[in-house]
């Protein structure tokens, strides 16, 4: 593999495991206030669909060890796009922010712009991306037309889940 597509990968994985304490940190605050949380089979099925589609995309990029084209900065540009939209969403959010669906007692409803642009840009703008832009840089072409599908259901099942969820506890919403 070649020394570029490899450092992109300990990035995605780095990345991602640094998000994932963040979200850890902030579920135990949560729990421990009282969160509800909502979609637990759901959560579960999805980190591993998730995780798998990471994983599978590495193993492929590897086994083809594609050069870096135009197909991978389209989808390093994506990616980049992914990450920056999670760290805003992360922000925005705070200390409710997980890649669980979790409810606090003292849930105030975010209503910055970015959420009016698309209601679950956790999803839209970040995750998303985030696949197909892993998929092109690494050129794991069967990944992405067997794995995003899969994920995708998930996401739509999630959504689901998140807006049947904030309905009942926001009236606004």
């Amino acid at each position: 593999m070649r020394p570029a597509a490899l450092a992109f990968i300990a990035f995605v994985f780095l990345f991602r495991l640094a998000t994932l304490a963040i979200s850890i940190r902030h579920q135990r605050a949560l729990r421990k206030n009282g969160a509800t949380e909502y979609g637990v089979l759901n959560s579960k099925i999805l980190t591993i669909a998730y995780t798998s589609y990471l994983i599978a995309a590495a193993i492929e990029g590897a086994i083809r060890n594609a050069p870096f084209d135009l197909v991978s900065a389209v989808g390093f540009v994506l990616y980049g796009i992914s990450v920056i939209a999670l760290l805003v969403v992360i922000h925005l959010l705070g200390r409710l922010w997980t890649v669980k669906l979790l409810i606090a007692r003292d849930h105030a409803l975010v209503l910055h712009p970015f959420f009016r642009l698309t209601r679950h840009p956790n999803y839209f703008l970040n995750a998303t991306p985030e696949l197909v832009g892993v998929a092109l840089v690494l050129h794991a072409y069967h990944t992405l037309a067997v794995g995003l599908p899969i994920v995708l259901i998930l996401f739509a099942n999630r959504i689901r889940q998140e807006e049947s969820a904030m309905k009942a506890t926001f009236a606004a919403y």
